[in-house]
């Protein structure tokens, strides 16, 4: 592979066919110049990016950044990827570089930015949240720096996210924000605080899950059960008026109406998980 730019001495864009690509490995390119051959046995990583605008980006970043960033990204990707048992795409790297060169930044002008999606992640995307656990501690020993760990949930997002195509990863983050609306409906309605470790109340995140997944998906289930519908709102009146602001807010931020049966089903999980946290 013939060099076509040297962008420090660890790291090089060489020519492979037709494309070009990014090549990593310690003094890669020292005292080399383009024109010239490095082997595939000289280099340790390679980037393959799917637009020349990424290239052009990523070249950027690398000839700006310290290579102890790179060597963090290639990291916290290794463990990311052995915990996720997933390959992820070459564009993450470029991402969490990009994100880590600033989050060095802001924590070193004391600067600090907290996550308005930390709870669902912990609670929906924990082995993610792990990998973000883990970049923090890489982070923190690396640079000798105090990191919170609200940045864990950032660096967890782009797990998330790059696993899927942007639609997807949209779609992740709408159900997740979805889900912890829905469940401060039903808090502030029964002022109650939930119990999170009880199975009742992880009955309840799981459906809210698969409801707003069909919400997302237009995915409509109705096997319209009027009787037992019936049953269950003369049986549990607060649930029900519960279900209606549910019912609103789904119809507004979809344009949806809820089917009898998930305005059943709803009641019934409701209705468990409030009389579990009044008792107690």
């Amino acid at each position: 592979m013939k060099i076509s730019q040297i962008l420090n001495n660890n790291v090089a864009i060489v020519k492979r066919g037709s494309n070009e690509i990014i090549v990593y490995s310690k003094g890669v390119a020292f005292k080399k110049k383009p024109g010239q051959e490095i082997t595939s046995e000289e280099i340790q990583k390679t980037y393959v990016l799917d637009s020349h605008d990424k290239l052009e980006h990523f070249s950027f970043l690398l000839s700006n950044t310290k290579d102890e960033y790179l060597q963090m990204v290639n990291q916290i990707i290794a463990f990311g990827e052995e915990k996720l048992k997933t390959c992820v795409s070459d564009y993450l790297y470029l991402t969490l570089l990009d994100h880590l060169d600033f989050t060095i930044k802001r924590i070193k002008k004391n600067q600090f930015i907290k996550s308005p999606l930390s709870w669902e992640v912990k609670k929906f995307y924990p082995e993610h949240y792990q990998i973000g656990l883990y970049a923090v501690s890489i982070i923190q020993k690396t640079m000798d720096i105090d990191c919170p760990t609200d940045e864990a949930v950032a660096i967890a997002l782009h797990f998330i996210n790059l696993q899927n195509d942007t639609n997807n990863a949209n779609h992740q983050i709408k159900a997740m924000e979805t889900v912890r609306d829905i469940l401060a409906i039903i808090k502030y309605h029964f002022h109650i605080n939930f119990d999170e470790d009880s199975m009742n109340y992880i009955r309840l995140v799981t459906h809210l899950q698969y409801f707003v997944t069909r919400l997302l998906k237009h995915d409509v289930y109705d096997s319209d059960e009027q009787e037992l519908n019936n049953q269950i709102r003369s049986l549990y009146p607060e649930a029900y008026s519960c279900v209606n602001k549910i019912r609103v807010y789904v119809r507004d931020a979809f344009q949806s109406e809820l089917t009898n049966d998930e305005e059943t089903y709803l009641m019934l999980h409701i209705h468990r998980v409030t009389q579990r946290e009044e008792r107690n």
